[in-house]
């Protein structure tokens, strides 16, 4: 069931902010001091930091033989992830855009996501894949996706998506400590990065000692009378400020941040729309056989005699653009998901 933000209040107790990358940092850092057998690997990520901040620092602290840089090889590396962790290791592998999924599909599926089905349960691979994710900054086609549709349809893999640094710190707390592969997606936009600036909610405050926030419990960012709004990532930030748009106008919008995909919190969700009876779910992935079709679907499994409009955001079935004006036509903003509910609204 959802937490309804009481986590930030308590957090905010703490009087210490921090940006979503730090808060990542400081969780693997926690883990790395307490379990010798977490270590983290990927492309950049030592000297460099990672590109989008997700490893600033930890090289100085741990040293090379638990910060690894790797050759631009995502099969090797994935598989000797996989490896590790099979063998009682806890690696952190990061794949540093989730674009590049495809060419190591075959060791992020067939092995990290089945080896513990396949093995009759004999064995388990407690390993985190964290991947950046989206658009917003002109980086095109291959490099600007979330896929998160891809990964949650995907069965032996759990999915997590944060969208503040509070919830970034829980989350990867719990990532680490799973003994399933959990596949942690933050988007760049979300990263606290002098270059590519945030919206105002993701730097939140953030306890200085160890948390875990358990999957499968969605937060409802804010509480509403009239009209549903189900996102993650980037869009949750979008969302809160269309609602804050939608108030001046009588309409009273609740905001879901889903925060895991997997599992998924199904409950929060027909609570929610047994109480508004309209539902609006926005995705900055694509449209088609993914995240906005299957929550639409839970709700009217679940919750349909109470339903009385539906409607859902997403990026078309296109590539996504270089251009700014194309790219900010394609991915829902917050004018968008204001306009769309006052059309359910009507």
């Amino acid at each position: 069931m959802a937490t309804e933000s009481r986590d930030v209040t308590e957090a905010a107790e703490t009087e210490r902010e921090l940006t979503m990358s730090r808060a990542m940092v400081e969780a693997i850092a926690w883990e790395m001091r307490n379990d010798e057998d977490v270590f983290i690997m990927g492309e950049d990520i030592a000297d460099y930091g990672g590109i989008f901040s997700s490893t600033t620092g930890l090289l100085d602290e741990f040293g090379r033989d638990r910060v690894m840089d790797v050759p631009i090889s995502e099969t090797a590396y994935l598989g000797a992830a996989v490896g590790a962790a099979q063998a009682g290791m806890r690696p952190i592998a990061e794949l540093m855009f989730v674009d590049f999924f495809g060419v190591a599909m075959d060791q992020i599926y067939n092995n990290m996501a089945k080896n513990t089905y396949m093995s009759g349960g004999t064995m388990s691979v407690p390993m985190v894949l964290t991947t950046a994710v989206g658009g917003t900054y002109n980086d095109a086609g291959q490099h600007s996706q979330t896929l998160y549709g891809t990964f949650a349809h995907l069965p032996g893999m759990k999915v997590v998506v944060p969208s503040t640094a509070y919830d970034a710190k829980g989350l990867m707390h719990s990532a680490i400590r799973d003994d399933d592969p959990v596949v942690y997606m933050f988007h760049k936009r979300l990263m606290g990065l002098g270059w590519m600036p945030s919206p105002s909610g993701p730097k939140t405050a953030v306890p200085k000692d160890d948390y875990t926030i358990p999957f499968g419990e969605a937060d409802v960012k804010r509480v509403g009378d009239d009209v549903t709004v189900v996102t993650l990532g980037l869009h949750v930030h979008r969302a809160m400020e269309a609602a804050s748009q939608l108030e001046d106008d009588g309409i009273d919008a609740e905001v879901i941040d889903l925060r895991t995909l997997v599992p998924l919190d199904t409950d929060t969700i027909l609570d929610s729309v047994r109480k508004t009876g309209t539902l609006l779910v926005v995705d900055e992935d694509y449209q088609s056989f993914g995240v906005t079709g299957e929550i639409i679907a839970r709700a009217a499994e679940g919750a349909l005699d109470d339903l009385s409009a539906v409607e859902r955001l997403a990026i078309p079935d296109v590539p996504i653009p270089y251009a700014r004006p194309l790219e900010d036509e394609v991915i829902p903003g917050t004018d968008d998901i204001a306009a769309a509910v006052r059309d359910l609204h009507e």
